[in-house]
């Protein structure tokens, strides 16, 4: 189980959270191509799409003019790989040298000297648990994503897929819960989550059954559980209230 120590939370600290669904992946374009699941390539651990790295270039260029990338002071991102790809993408910085490629870069991605902000590696908001679909050991995902932290996951290799059912939305929802009350642990005021459509959408869920009088009207639609590729939506909690900040920084 990977460690969620954090200092106390302090009822007068505001904190903003940025939560952000990975860029698209091959796995997406497959669905696209192949309505029959049947006649789909099954990814265990799929990467971006040539379509999702022009998304992270995007996305990075928005931010960086709205001036949310010098603000943010924590990256908190699932430890797929669409997900690492997406946060480096977006949010690994200053860059040494435009045509390199590698260490998790592609298709221009430029490799980092250090990270701004930190990136750090969490269990707790992965994708939905299902069989067949698992992350790369750690050892290969420090090798691959040297600018990430990783230190919050303990074992090495993911066992966590290995259930023959599908992870049920009533966990996902609990561990999403789980997951923003370490955020409000912690002591950074404004941080990004990089994750997936299920999780974040079973998060909003949760969030709205726990916080339902304290959520504008617009936010409890059905539609807006539902998140693009890329697409970014950003939520304030102060004493344990939340509601929606504005409109989303981007739809895809």
């Amino acid at each position: 189980m990977e460690t969620t120590a954090a200092a106390p939370y302090h009822s007068n600290q505001k904190l903003v959270i940025h939560l952000i669904r990975h860029a698209h992946g091959l796995h997406n374009l497959e669905s696209e191509r192949h309505r029959d699941p049947l006649k789909r390539i099954q990814y265990a651990d799929p990467e971006l799409s040539p379509l999702g790295w022009q998304q992270v270039r995007e996305q990075r260029k928005d931010l960086s003019a709205s001036g949310l990338l010098e603000r943010i002071e924590l990256v908190v991102t699932s430890p797929l790989t669409r997900t690492l790809q997406t946060s480096v993408g977006i949010f690994g910085s200053p860059l040494k040298d435009e045509n390199t490629v590698g260490n998790g870069y592609q298709n221009g991605i430029k490799t980092p000297i250090f990270n701004h902000p930190p990136i750090i590696a969490s269990e707790l908001c992965r994708e939905r648990l299902s069989k067949g679909r698992s992350r790369g050991s750690i050892s290969q995902c420090r090798s691959r994503f040297p600018q990430i932290d990783f230190s919050l996951i303990e074992r090495e290799d993911d066992i966590l897929w290995e259930a023959d059912e599908r992870e049920s939305n009533e966990s996902v929802a609990a561990k999403g819960i789980k997951f923003i009350k370490w955020l409000l642990a912690r002591k950074e005021k404004e941080i990004a989550v990089v994750s997936h459509g299920v999780f974040l959408q079973q998060t909003l869920i949760a969030l709205k059954n726990e916080f339902d009088s304290s959520i504008e009207k617009e936010f409890l639609t059905p539609l807006v559980y539902l998140f693009g590729n890329c697409e970014i939506r950003s939520l304030k909690f102060f004493r344990e209230s939340v509601v929606r900040l504005g409109q989303d920084y981007k739809k895809n």
